[in-house]
């Protein structure tokens, strides 16, 4: 699912597109947005106030790619742009999957 290309990395572009396809399976009344319960845990309530600019406690599909490029990027350190079992398997790896599953 994450790895379509079956290369054994997932590169940015295939986190954004299960995120993408995980945010509207999220989102049951089709509003365009998630709340606090909508996230299923997938963010605490510090995650969700720090990704949440408008400040109106819900995350726009942007809002929500926006925290998966930033966890991609933490569980990315040796800046290849791609993330294999390893990077995955760390706390930071671990942190963007909870935003892709």
């Amino acid at each position: 699912m994450l790895d379509p290309d079956n290369d054994g990395t997932v590169d940015l572009a295939e986190a954004k597109k299960a995120a993408s396809a995980l945010f509207d399976r999220l989102d049951p009344d089709r509003d365009g947005t998630l709340d606090k319960r909508e996230l299923k845990g997938r963010l605490s309530a510090k995650e969700l106030a720090a990704a949440d600019p408008d400040r109106d406690g819900t995350l726009t599909k942007d809002e929500y790619l926006a925290v998966v490029e930033q966890r991609f990027s933490a569980a990315n350190p040796d800046k290849d742009g791609t993330l294999d079992a390893k990077e995955l398997n760390t706390a930071a790896g671990k942190a963007l999957l909870r935003l892709l599953r």
